[in-house]
């Protein structure tokens, strides 16, 4: 064996019926220079589609950008998704135009982190790097 895993694979998504993809594709490029895998999935996927993309491309983490104001619900699905297909390892993490009182329920519920819109890449680079696992034997 002995063959690296590789670099930190991330699912970007931007999941529900809102059009703005920009800061998605902002955090993706961001995401990819500094050295992982990036999946983009593009507009409009539901949970389902998130999830089995994250399973299949065996990412390690999904990020989620929502501004259409169904974070909760959204966020909400992925992880029930991703714990019924023994996924669970698979870390949430998302950013948008989300409220400041739903950011601690959407932890309590499972999503590691969220980035409001004052976040800047570096920082999501960074919280990525030291908090999704490095595959083992990378």
């Amino acid at each position: 064996m002995g063959v690296a895993a590789g670099p930190i694979r991330v699912v970007v998504a931007k999941p529900g019926l809102d059009g703005h993809d920009r800061g998605a594709k902002v955090i993706a490029r961001a995401l990819r220079d500094a050295g992982m895998e990036v999946i983009y999935t593009g507009l409009h996927q539901t949970p389902e589609q998130i999830v089995d993309t994250a399973i299949q491309e065996d990412a390690d983490a999904i990020g989620l950008s929502i501004l259409s104001g169904a974070h909760n619900t959204l966020f909400a699905a992925v992880i029930d998704l991703l714990k019924e297909r023994d996924a669970a390892d698979i870390l949430v993490f998302g950013g948008g135009i989300i409220p400041e009182a739903d950011i601690a329920p959407l932890k309590e519920k499972g999503v590691a982190e969220i980035f409001t819109p004052g976040a800047t890449t570096q920082s999501i680079v960074d919280w990525v790097r030291a908090n999704v696992q490095e595959p083992a034997g990378a």
